[in-house]
């Protein structure tokens, strides 16, 4: 049994697709949503309902110390020139993170991969992470 619960408003989590990905005229639009677990009642929960479409908004918005979820959909255009929207979970997970925090976090991984369906789990560790997802979703190191 996984040490955390998903919170029943966190529906966003079983239906991956309304939230994270728009189209706009057609064209697919990128899109993270974060999540968090309370400390108190350990439910993973969304952080503030905002979804970023833009990379640099999300590094911002991220603590420097405080781990987190990250559903993202993100548009790429592959060598063959076909257009791909991968869905993965970031995993953000900050060097100086709180020990108990890191292990509780830890616990739940597989609980958000499995729930919210991802394709794909990508560990980041800082903004500079979060800034070149793109060569990590196609694949590069």
């Amino acid at each position: 049994m996984s040490p955390c619960a998903l919170l029943a408003d966190a529906r966003h989590i079983g239906i991956p697709l309304h939230s994270t990905r728009r189209s706009t005229k057609g064209a697919i639009v990128d899109g993270g949503l974060a999540d968090i677990i309370d400390s108190k009642t350990q439910e993973i929960r969304a952080e503030d309902g905002e979804v970023y479409t833009k990379m640099e908004d999300l590094a911002d918005e991220l603590p420097e110390s405080s781990p987190r979820f990250i559903l993202l959909s993100y548009p790429l255009t592959l060598p063959s020139g076909r257009l791909t929207v991968p869905y993965v979970l970031l995993y953000y997970l900050p060097v100086n993170c709180n020990p108990s925090m890191r292990m509780t976090y830890a616990g739940a991984v597989e609980l958000m991969r499995n729930t919210a369906e991802v394709n794909r789990v990508i560990e980041v560790q800082e903004e500079d992470d979060i800034l070149s997802i793109e060569a990590k979703l196609q694949g590069a190191d």
